[in-house]
């Protein structure tokens, strides 16, 4: 089964080799059919303690590292 890539803003990197990603997605409303902008935070591994906050990077499904992170961080793009 192929591992989900997500791409969203790093919003804060205080914990040790984690960052916490903001993904957005653009989702119809049922009833009135205009887009709405839905947001999803997530615990990504950063091994090196390298991405910052503001960063756009990408995340991968992996293993379960701990209770609430099981992405990893795997490129960074300017």
């Amino acid at each position: 089964m192929p591992k989900r890539i997500l791409q969203g803003v790093v919003v804060s990197d205080k914990q040790d080799k984690t960052v916490t990603v903001k993904v957005e997605r653009k989702v119809m409303h049922p009833l009135y059919k205009k887009y709405v902008r839905k947001s999803k935070k997530y615990a990504a591994h950063d091994e090196t303690n390298s991405i910052k906050i503001g960063e756009i990077v990408k995340i991968r499904e992996c293993a379960p590292i701990s209770k609430r992170k099981a992405w990893e961080v795997i490129t960074e793009s300017a």
